[in-house]
């Protein structure tokens, strides 16, 4: 599957540069920061609770962590 971003001029040298550093190409390293986002977005979402009111997300506590005996 190919997939066309537009991005803009002021972007290609520093998004060049960052490639370099890491021996990629510019749509390598775009490839690699699609991957890692998907990633990370998969692990969130699994974690995250399910609730529409923001109020309720912002003041409830996540059951993480070791649990209780």
């Amino acid at each position: 599957m190919n997939i066309t971003i537009r991005l803009d001029d002021d972007l290609m040298p520093s998004l060049k540069k960052r490639a370099d550093k890491k021996y990629l190409s510019v749509s390598e390293l775009c490839a690699d920061i699609v991957r890692r986002s998907m990633v990370s977005y998969k692990t969130s979402t699994s974690t995250e609770m399910k609730v529409d009111d923001k109020l309720i997300n912002i003041f409830s506590r996540s059951r993480r962590g070791r649990k209780k005996k």
